[in-house]
């Protein structure tokens, strides 16, 4: 059952990363791309990673891939536009490929697996405690103000994002309480004695 397993997750991993690039609407690739991460989170929890999993769903399903799909679907993009430009970039993309390529083929052809891996991966887990556990154990432990300064961090970039993407517009009436609670009824406020069948 865990190889069945093992080979659909891989199969719509491998399936769901060419369909995110084959696929002609922004939309759909967004949505493989989640099919993929969802796949690759079950890769690792049949390896026994399940913290890993966990941030791969919460991180990029839950916040990465969901942004995308907003960003996607609110924009008034332009998809000849689009293609017109891919077209155009199109040589110095194939360029960077063969690179990449090139640099995975270097690192696959000098990959040498350890002499004890096999015996290793045989060992069964021993202990009380998951992985995450463990994680959880080292990291709010030994690892406390590391992990609030990285909190701290984080805060400091989302409050700067939203500062630099605040726009003030004058034409837009905006409601400011302190004036409405601090201003004067005579001042705003004005009596009139209108006679009957006489306009204002």
């Amino acid at each position: 059952m865990i190889t069945l397993a093992f080979y659909l997750f891989a199969i719509s991993v491998c399936v769901a990363g060419f369909m995110v690039v084959l696929s002609r609407n922004p939309v759909h690739s967004v949505l493989w791309l989640i099919l993929a991460f969802l796949s690759a989170a079950g890769l690792f929890v049949l390896q026994g990673a399940e913290f890993v999993a966990m941030l791969l769903v919460i991180v990029y399903v839950g916040a990465v891939a969901v942004l995308f799909l907003f960003v996607v679907m609110m924009l008034d993009v332009d998809f000849a536009e689009l293609k017109g430009e891919f077209a155009r970039y199109l040589p110095l993309g194939g360029l960077i490929a063969i690179v990449l390529m090139a640099q995975l083929g270097i690192a696959l052809g000098a990959w040498e697996s350890a002499q004890d891996a096999e015996a290793l991966r045989a060992v069964p887990i021993t202990g009380e405690a998951m992985n995450s556990h463990a994680i959880g154990n080292v990291l709010y432990d030994h690892y406390m103000l590391p992990f609030q300064l990285a909190g701290l961090v984080l805060l400091v970039a989302m409050i700067g994002a939203i500062t630099l993407t605040m726009r003030h517009r004058r034409d837009i009436k905006r409601q400011d309480v302190i004036e409405q609670m601090h201003r004067d009824p005579a001042k705003t406020m004005e009596l009139r004695d209108v006679k009957p069948g006489q306009g204002l």
